[in-house]
């Protein structure tokens, strides 16, 4: 069997380009479309990503509008700072980075911005049309096993498929698109009896649940397709949350790094730019 790698750069180009004439066309009619990103705080992996997104955006040819905000501020002046952000016309989208300090209720936070601002699906509207079927633009790392899915011609239809992790921000919508797709999902979690027997009769794993290499080879099926969301630092190497020793008996899989993490920084770009 010749398992398939399922690489993140080659779905990520392939948005790309439509994505780049989108941002060009619009700065030619006068436009430069921004994406304004607020960082409230110290999280090392917030600046990273805040840094990897102002490089993707910039080299797209749009812009970034970075906001950094001290640790201690007010929840009332973020969310000021959010409806500024609204009303500015310049700014096409706003991301503020996850988790928030933790005095800031983060679900206020996105509630206030602006449906057509919010590029992550953090607005409870936006998360409503997505779970009513009305919007495929839930957030960027569930659209990201998705379209990486499509891409590698993975037959979603009547298939079954493990979510581990019930998130708000992967494993609940990533359930909700793929019953879209006629997939027939099991949303898997803590309190789950009997885990490795339902894990086994899977035929498309999507592990979600941030512990590291906790999908064992014995958990799987020969031919199991694994989309695997997790990265989680071990030893100094980021490892995902299925066992390398899996990709043996897997028909396809995501590498972690390389995988579901570079195509989600090119949705996020994506949903940027679905208004122009």
């Amino acid at each position: 069997m010749d398992t398939i790698i399922m690489r993140g750069k080659p779905v990520a180009d392939a948005y790309r380009e439509a994505i780049s004439k989108k941002i060009t066309e619009a700065k030619e009619r006068g436009l430069l479309v921004t994406l304004a990103i607020i960082v409230v705080g110290d999280d090392p992996a917030s600046h990273v990503y805040k840094d990897r997104l102002v490089k993707l955006i910039e080299s797209l040819g749009g812009a970034a509008k970075v906001i950094l905000m001290p640790a201690e501020t007010p929840e009332a002046e973020v969310i000021s700072t959010i409806k500024k952000l609204n009303r500015n016309r310049y700014v096409s989208g706003i991301m503020p980075m996850m988790p928030m300090p933790k005095h800031i209720n983060g679900d206020n936070v996105g509630a206030a911005i602006s449906p057509n601002k919010d590029v992550d699906c953090l607005n409870p509207q936006n998360i409503g049309d997505v779970f009513m079927g009305r919007s495929r633009f839930a957030a960027c790392t569930p659209r990201a096993c998705m379209a990486t899915l499509e891409h590698y011609g993975i037959e979603l239809e009547g298939k079954r498929v493990a979510v581990i992790g019930r998130s708000n921000v992967v494993g609940k919508p990533v359930s909700v698109l793929l019953l879209q797709k006629n997939a027939t999902p099991t949303i898997c979690h803590s309190r789950t009896k009997n885990l490795p027997e339902l894990l086994k009769e899977a035929d498309i794993i999507v592990a979600a649940l941030g512990k590291p290499c906790f999908v064992k080879p014995e958990m799987v099926k020969e031919g199991v397709v694994i989309v695997d969301v997790g990265i989680n630092a071990v030893d100094g190497k980021l490892v995902g949350d299925v066992d390398p020793a899996v990709e043996a008996k897997a028909s396809a899989f995501t590498p972690v790094p390389g995988g579901i993490g570079v195509v989600s920084n090119m949705m996020l770009m994506e949903c940027l730019t679905r208004h122009l």
